[in-house]
């Protein structure tokens, strides 16, 4: 390979592809969800799933590129994607693919119809309001990528995003959040949702739950292992 080759493959790996360039690529075993590729192996039982996440992580490592798994009994979960550019490279398919591979030599079947990905929305007239709090209550991030969204930094909690809409009232809540934290980060995390232009709703409940809510009356609970009985 020349040295333009190689300076065109390099430059080539940072491209971020769409849909239709995943199925071209024919990656029957994975499915594009936002930045990601996502894929589910069935192992059948944990031995297997051990022996197939041992192999993925050489195959990374050989390949210079990581991936995302969760191995449990009896499955294996792997996401992909190019932190650098936000979304799937050509690195994510090659990778892929050799996953897929180490996956079939050890007889583990690829599910992709039960690959998913769950959002949050909320309706808002000014998410630069609330956006604060809400990152600040669930610990996540904002990304460069999408002004009206947060992200979980780790990567397996549901991301937010915001959905434009005209100004309400302090809405009458169908749903909201339950958040379970360890006992000694409430506080903590408590000030800090305050601090970003949240209130404290209730703390009637507490240690069991306090309800906060952001500026525009959005509610959230946090919640902990510490019932009433045991703060007596």
């Amino acid at each position: 390979m020349s040295d333009d080759d190689q300076a065109d493959d390099k430059a080539g790996d940072k491209t971020v592809l769409d849909g239709h360039d995943i199925e071209t690529a024919l990656l029957e075993d994975w499915r594009l969800m936002f930045s990601s590729l996502h894929a589910r192996f069935e192992t059948g039982d944990f031995a297997t799933g051990l022996a197939l996440v041992d192999r993925i992580g050489a195959a990374a490592e050989e390949m210079g590129h990581h991936p995302d798994l969760e191995l449990s009994y009896p499955r294996v979960d792997v996401r992909l994607t190019s932190h650098d550019v936000g979304g799937v490279t050509r690195r994510d398919v090659d990778l892929a693919r050799r996953i897929s591979d180490l996956a079939g030599s050890l007889g583990a079947k690829a599910a992709p119809a039960v690959t998913r990905v769950l959002e949050l929305g909320l309706d808002t007239w000014d998410h630069d309001e609330i956006k604060p709090f809400w990152a600040a209550v669930l610990g996540y991030e904002a990304t460069e990528a999408h002004d009206d969204e947060l992200v979980d930094p780790d990567g397996t909690r549901p991301t937010i995003w915001f959905q434009e809409a005209e100004r309400h009232d302090e809405p009458a809540q169908r749903f909201h959040l339950d958040l379970r934290i360890p006992p000694e980060q409430v506080e903590s995390r408590i000030a800090a949702a305050l601090e970003a232009g949240g209130t404290l709703v209730s703390d009637e409940r507490a240690p069991s739950f306090w309800v906060l809510a952001d500026a525009q009356g959005n509610k959230i609970c946090l919640t902990t292992w510490v019932g009433r009985s045991a703060s007596a």
